[in-house]
């Protein structure tokens, strides 16, 4: 599957010394150097289910993630990024039902979209842009990898024993009983009969009456959902990857089971960090589905908003946060687009080696992206307010408002 088109990124000025990123590791709760000291950062991100467009909890992640990439080749660092399509599952089978239309074309559709808003976005695509469909034979070798005591069916389903992996529960670190409840409310199935332990995860699904499948050693049918990103990392990425990324919704059950899977499978430890963004509401109210209450990228882009707007009104918020989505929030952002476009169409400002190293520092500080806007905001301040003679200030400046914040000040 192929992705986007990747962006040119501008060359800026060095800064010295370039501090290395930092992130909060959910798995530890502390903020912990990220990525090698050279060579190539690998990442893993979990990507869409296309059965919708992409709304701003979709944008806010994967603007995330892009800083991340940013700030590592701004570091001299070269980047393995993939991120996989999970283009078959249960919600995605459901909506094309619901709505009369293929589940191909539906997931095609969807897609197809979801690549044009990041490109609007400038989000940098990843190296590696893999569908579960095209991943099943990764899948099942994974499963065949695994301790015969590490499967189990239940009918004719294939269940993974998370207890075979000796350290589970140690990234969410909930209680059983929470465990549980948040199981049964993100596709898991605890009150499965049969099963060896309620948190045991479907690898792989018996094939269902009108429901795609495919052959395999597990019999006719389709791999879960937790095994696809686990193959589909090890297999791009290898073992003990960098950065394993997503919304904070997907630590448990989904990075919790993805890396007790691959753990199990490989014997080597999944991921050295696992980094989670904040979830995005709307005016107050969980952002969902199912409330109807989403905002879309696609809607705001052909209602007449500049992507960019879109992205700082992300970046406006700290990367863990969770926060609401609200028309103040966008216009505060259209605002700094203007001042930052106005100051950076100068022949001349202030000089900008200070305001770059304060946003290289604001960003490798826990990726502080609304530091590193107010720093550029107090440039463009102060260049618009007293001038400047530095004929490369303002060319400086919008240089690395794209390069590291994603920001395209040219139109």
């Amino acid at each position: 599957m192929h992705a986007w088109t990747t962006p040119a990124i501008p060359t800026i000025p060095r800064t010295e010394p370039t501090p290395r990123l930092r992130l909060t590791n959910t798995a530890t709760g502390s903020i912990e150097e990220a990525g090698p000291t050279g060579g190539t950062a690998r990442i893993y991100v979990c990507g869409i289910t296309p059965y919708d467009a992409t709304h701003m909890g979709h944008a806010n992640t994967y603007v995330t993630f892009d800083l991340v990439n940013r700030y590592w080749r701004d570091h001299g660092l070269a980047v393995d990024y993939t991120q996989n399509v999970t283009d078959v599952d249960d919600p995605l089978l459901e909506r094309a039902t619901a709505t009369g239309v293929d589940w191909t074309e539906l997931a095609l559709s969807q897609i197809e979209l979801f690549r044009t808003d990041m490109t609007a976005l400038n989000v940098i695509p990843p190296s590696n842009y893999i569908g579960a469909v095209e991943a099943i034979d990764l899948v099942t070798a994974m499963l065949q990898r695994m301790p015969e005591q590490a499967l189990y069916r239940v009918d004719n389903d294939w269940y993974f024993d998370v207890h075979t992996d000796p350290a589970f529960g140690s990234l969410s670190k909930l209680d059983p009983a929470t465990a549980i409840r948040i199981s049964a409310s993100r596709g898991g199935d605890p009150d499965r009969v049969g099963k060896r332990h309620p948190l045991d995860c479907l690898v792989w699904q018996a094939e269902r009456d009108g429901e795609p499948s495919w052959d395999s050693p597990y019999g006719v049918g389709r791999p879960g959902w937790h095994i696809e990103c686990a193959a589909i990392a090890n297999h791009y990425l290898g073992n003990e990857i960098d950065v394993q990324g997503g919304g904070s919704d997907l630590v448990f059950p989904h990075h919790e089971m993805s890396s007790a899977e691959a753990k199990v499978a490989t014997g080597e430890p999944f991921a050295r960090s696992y980094v989670h963004a904040g979830m995005v509401g709307l005016n107050g109210l969980k952002m969902s589905k199912s409330k109807g209450n989403l905002v879309l990228v696609s809607k705001l882009r052909a209602a007449g908003t500049d992507p960019m707007a879109i992205r700082l009104a992300l970046q406006a918020n700290h990367y863990r946060s969770d926060w609401s989505w609200t028309d103040e929030g966008l216009a505060a952002a259209e605002e700094r687009l203007r001042l930052w476009r106005h100051a950076t169409d100068l022949d001349s400002g202030l000089n900008a080696a200070g305001v770059l190293a304060e946003v290289r520092g604001a960003l490798a500080d826990d990726l502080n992206a609304p530091a590193a806007l107010a720093a550029i905001d107090g440039w463009a301040s102060a260049t618009l307010a007293v001038g400047g003679d530095d004929t490369d200030g303002p060319r400086d400046v919008a240089a690395a408002a794209d390069a590291l914040l994603g920001i395209k000040l040219t139109r």
